[in-house]
């Protein structure tokens, strides 16, 4: 999988995902760092990246644009680092696989992931796209 960093992400991350067999880049190296989360995103969906972030606006961004792409990977822990988390994103990387190909929002907090299929709908219109927990 093709992974984009947003710049809230620490660097460490390129060398953790790319060791699990997966292309990844830090936008700082492709973009200007202090780039809106739109550019991010536009770059992500020509490119054919997935955005893995730690801020919140990349989900209301995929809401309000009701965009279809590109998937993003949202991190909602205290502790960001792979240390902390790495376990449950590669797991969740690799139970999500399908749905970030074809389009999706993925929350991975310790305990647990979503994965909400884009576009992404008001909650009485998507309880049929909604995957399960785990």
């Amino acid at each position: 999988m093709k992974i984009l960093l947003d710049m809230n992400m620490p660097m460490v991350w390129e060398a953790f995902l790319r060791d699990a067999g997966h292309t990844a880049i830090h936008w700082s190296r492709v973009g200007a760092i202090r780039a809106l989360d739109e550019e991010i995103m536009a770059w992500a969906r020509e490119h054919n990246y997935v955005v893995f972030t730690h801020d919140l606006d990349f989900g209301s961004l995929l809401f309000l644009t009701n965009a279809t792409a590109p998937s993003v990977i949202q991190i909602r822990a205290e502790h960001i680092l792979p240390k902390s988390v790495g376990t449950a994103v590669l797991e969740t990387l690799e139970i999500a696989a399908t749905a970030l190909e074809e389009g999706a929002l993925v929350i991975i907090d310790p305990r647990r992931h979503r994965i909400r299929l884009l576009p992404l709908t008001p909650p009485a219109e998507s309880s049929n796209k909604t995957q399960p927990d785990y």
